[in-house]
């Protein structure tokens, strides 16, 4: 395997620059627009559940939003795919909180966060015998390095690229070398494609080209997995790295721009949902209990006693009457009673 930072490529030729213009240019719009939001928390809990969903999606672990919602209630819920769902989330939480910490993204942080993905201890890979096979055929599509010692080697060389702040490749370019490299490196025994995809938005965190976890590329990537198959392929095989570089790009801007226009959903719903709420229970409405509403979209009897401060009554009081007034679906799990944002649940299912 080569090692990084790939002097031997010309990473600034016109294609790849074109496509880093408008991928640049998105997500700053998208920095810009998610700083103007009030409680950034509610945008990123519902990005992250949506990306946990997507992540897990492209690795056969499908379930459905109503699910993941009921698992988070801790109610005794048990569906394993959700399970995983919620875990990969709480993974993208503690990345953030990681690089936040030390200003740095070491090899220690993608061990942790694989160990929180896979429940599991075991680490990088130390036997030999791994192989990525096509489900479909059975027919080996690549052998990643097997040797315990040449996998850290060459996740040092990974982990100075991706802190090396003195070059001058645009972060951009650099996050979808660095994505490559994670990949065909596959360190763990299981879990690398999403601990490779937290990975890429820590990247744009560290380096400030987002204040918060909320660009992920799992949709893009499921729209287009023949592509970034084959075009993974072709870099490894064949050199083909414009090619590669390009299609990230162009998964940045897309979905930074698709990520603005759910948070202007996300803004237009709280909107309409304040007037329905301020016109049918006047009484109750608080901007603390709105934002405790769309902060999850689901929420409990407990959650809104935390969140505004009131008795275990009266805030079982506010939610019957949102019941009542066709704001809330109550639903039993388990011992639980649950009250879900149905309306938030239908937006964030169409992205």
């Amino acid at each position: 395997m080569k090692l990084l930072p790939f002097n031997d490529y010309d990473l600034k030729t016109p294609k790849i620059f074109e496509a880093l213009n408008e991928a640049s240019r998105s997500l700053a719009e998208l920095k810009g627009f998610a700083s103007s939001i009030p409680n950034q928390h509610i945008l990123i809990n519902a990005i992250t559940i949506n990306e946990a969903k997507d992540s897990s999606a492209i690795e056969n672990i499908v379930t459905t939003h109503d699910s993941i919602y009921k698992v988070l209630t801790e109610s005794g819920f048990k569906e394993p795919a959700a399970k995983e769902v919620v875990d990969y989330r709480s993974a993208i939480w503690r990345g953030y909180e990681l690089i936040q910490e030390k200003g740095f993204i070491s090899t220690n942080v993608l061990v942790e966060l694989q160990k929180m993905i896979e429940h599991n201890k075991a680490g990088i890979r130390k036997n030999p015998g791994t192989r990525l096979v096509n489900s479909k055929t059975g027919e080996v599509i690549y052998a990643p390095p097997q040797n315990e010692k040449e996998i850290r080697d060459l996740l040092k060389n990974l982990e100075d690229y991706i802190n090396d702040k003195e070059d001058d490749i645009d972060p951009l370019i650099k996050m979808a070398l660095i994505h490559y490299q994670f990949e065909t490196i596959h360190p763990f025994y299981d879990g690398n494609g999403r601990t490779g995809r937290i990975l890429n938005v820590l990247y744009l965190v560290l380096n400030n080209l987002l204040d918060s976890p909320i660009l992920y590329l799992s949709n893009y990537i499921n729209k287009n997995k023949d592509t970034y198959y084959k075009l993974f392929t072709e870099f490894r095989e064949n050199d083909n790295y414009e090619d590669w570089i390009i299609y990230i790009l162009n998964g940045i801007e897309e979905t930074a721009k698709n990520t603005i226009e759910l948070i202007k959903q996300i803004q237009n719903e709280m909107k309409t949902y304040q007037e329905e709420f301020m016109t049918k229970l006047p009484k109750i409405y608080s901007n603390e209990l709105l934002d405790a509403l769309f902060y999850e979209v689901y929420t409990k009897i407990t959650y809104i006693e935390e969140k505004c401060g009131v008795t275990r009554q009266t805030a079982a009081t506010y939610l019957n009457n949102l019941v009542d007034a066709g704001l809330l679906e109550f639903e039993k799990v388990g011992r639980e009673s649950i009250y879900k944002n149905t309306r938030l649940i239908n937006l964030l299912s169409k992205f």
